[in-house]
């Protein structure tokens, strides 16, 4: 997922690079213990949340993955690798014919909040929905592999999607257009949750979803709340990977964010079983950083994000490898930290790779060896040798108008000026910036700032959306425009391993092979912080991703 404005498509927010100290909460978070019960208050900028999975590209630890299960699921726990684990299924899939086909087996007893059984079919039905029209937005990982050139346009018109099969009520076998490794994986994103089939043609579903988790939505009102209750059906005992201990979970939206930093700053009445989804600002980091009470109620991943710099390769002397390759000198990523958060402490360790921390095969590794700061001298050697001894002007870099964004343009702009590549600075509301980068393909910009933060912990969910050739424009997010037919050729064959440690080497192959050619540059592996109430444990953030497990933080008692 493109990270520019926002977090887990706007669901999933955080209290951004507030501190790095203590990796994770202790368990029993302000010295009690965490147990079932209490009302769970999370607050939040987003003035609406999407509930209708087949909409929405939350990650299996946020606020979806509250009221929807998923036939897969991820173990995450502090300094570990995440890994994969069933959850409606009995296992993580049976693949065969070489990874073209993947049979899921559904476990016995499962049940809706309302009490009818969990099958196969709804399962079917919910990928089904993914496809119309009218339910488009969320991940779409699974698409062309059961669809290739997403010709089946939903069920509403009677319409069944063949490459999906219910030989019983248990048993859901999936015919791929192509071997997929990861398709286990992609069987925890949002749309594998399973919906009631015949239900969901209406738009607002998503306002009174059946809930197959441990809480269903009582009330939803845009921008101003939503009620979780718990599921009557659901099972602590079976359902091994949510811990659910709240008994009622109340959402406010559209909240300030300075006002949420303040209540959670000063930790008082209910605002103490208060959980913070929203940005803060510098100011309000500083102020946060300054309260010995609120900073000891901050967890902060180990890293995050690529933050990257896009260079067009289809554009103008950014046509030149060479010229390219001075980039990875000239950036000065120290400045880019400062720019971010103030200090490399806060902001997130350098980055030098693709592939971020906590993805199985990644290997660390510096094509472009440099000082922190950068090193100009290199740059201007590599532009002199590609013809330009008196560097490059003209150059326009598109980035996105809030969240710091322009602080940290302004910080790659000056470090590019000391190897004499002239850069003029575009800002881009939201908006504007993904209908002008992503769907025109960056055609009107040399350079773009963003960052990504994978969907599922594979290095394909790392290199595959940002490299592809196919994801240039349309919506796509490959703003290097980087097209390499050997690179192209490559993800696919990696993408077609079903043994996850040989895929990873390849991953890992394609990573060096594509930097090389030098699309972006890498800058930092940004860290996340959050920031919850005195009464408010068990707030932990694995290796991956860095965001706060929703399903296992609760209210000490």
């Amino acid at each position: 997922m493109k990270r520019g404005l926002q977090l887990a498509a706007g669901v999933l927010a955080a209290v951004t690079l507030l501190t790095a100290c203590g990796a994770n909460d202790t368990p029993a978070g302000q010295g009690g213990t965490v147990k079932p019960g209490g009302t769970l208050l999370l607050l939040n900028d987003a003035p609406s949340i999407t509930w209708d999975p087949a909409k929405s590209s939350n990650l299996v630890v946020t606020t979806l993955g509250l009221i929807h299960r998923r036939l897969t699921s991820w173990d995450v726990a502090p300094g570990k690798d995440t890994t994969i684990v069933p959850d409606l299924a009995t296992d993580t899939g049976r693949p065969s014919d070489g990874g073209k086909t993947w049979t899921f087996t559904l476990k016995d007893g499962l049940k809706y909040a309302d009490g009818t059984p969990i099958r196969s079919e709804d399962v079917k039905w919910g990928l089904e929905r993914s496809f119309a029209p009218a339910f488009s937005g969320g991940l779409a990982y699974h698409k062309d592999l059961l669809s290739p050139g997403l010709a089946y346009k939903g069920p509403f018109e009677g319409k069944e999607l063949d490459t999906i099969q219910t030989p019983d009520a248990k048993t859901i076998v999936f015919h791929l257009a192509r071997a997929y490794g990861d398709f286990n994986w992609v069987a925890s994103t949002p749309a594998f949750s399973p919906v009631p089939k015949g239900k969901g043609a209406e738009a607002n579903y998503g306002d009174h979803p059946v809930a197959s988790g441990p809480y269903q939505l009582q009330s939803y009102q845009r921008g101003k709340s939503a009620k979780l209750v718990r599921n009557p059906n659901w099972s602590r005992d079976e359902d091994k990977t949510r811990l659910a201990y709240a008994d009622t979970v109340d959402f406010e939206l559209g909240q300030d964010t300075s006002v949420i930093s303040k209540r959670l700053i000063d930790d008082t009445g209910k605002d103490r079983a208060g959980f913070g989804m929203s940005f803060a600002s510098p100011a309000q980091l500083a102020q946060i950083q300054g309260n010995a009470s609120a900073k000891s109620r901050l967890v902060t991943s180990e890293s995050g994000a690529l933050a990257y710099l896009s260079l067009n390769t289809q554009r103008g002397n950014l046509t030149n490898p060479k010229v390219r390759q001075a980039f990875q000198y000239a950036v000065d990523k120290a400045a880019y930290q400062v720019a971010s958060a103030g200090s490399a402490q806060l902001a997130g360790d350098v980055a030098t790779t693709l592939i971020t921390p906590g993805l199985q095969g990644r290997e660390q590794y510096d094509l472009y060896p440099a000082p922190p700061s950068g090193d100009p001298a290199k740059a201007k050697q590599l532009l002199a040798e590609a013809g330009f001894p008196n560097g490059i002007e003209g150059l326009v870099l598109a980035t996105h108008n809030e969240n710091g964004y322009p602080e940290k343009a302004a910080a790659i702009q000056a470090a590019l000026a000391r190897a004499n590549i002239k850069v003029t600075i575009k800002p881009l509301d939201d908006d504007t910036y993904t209908s002008e980068v992503d769907t025109k393909g960056l055609s009107d910009f040399d350079l773009t700032l963003t960052s990504w933060q994978p969907d599922i912990p594979s290095a394909n969910a790392n290199i595959q959306p940002l490299f592809q050739s196919t994801e240039i424009g349309n919506g796509g997010y490959n703003e290097s425009r980087y097209s390499n037919p050997e690179a192209d050729r490559l993800i696919a064959e990696a993408q077609a391993t079903v043994d996850p440690a040989e895929a990873g080497k390849k991953w890992a192959a394609l990573d060096k092979k594509i930097l090389a050619d030098s699309p972006v540059v890498p800058l930092i592996y940004t860290r996340n912080s959050f920031l919850h109430g005195s009464q408010v444990g068990g707030v932990q953030i694995g290796r991956f991703p860095a965001y706060v497990d929703y399903r296992k933080f609760g209210l000490v008692q």
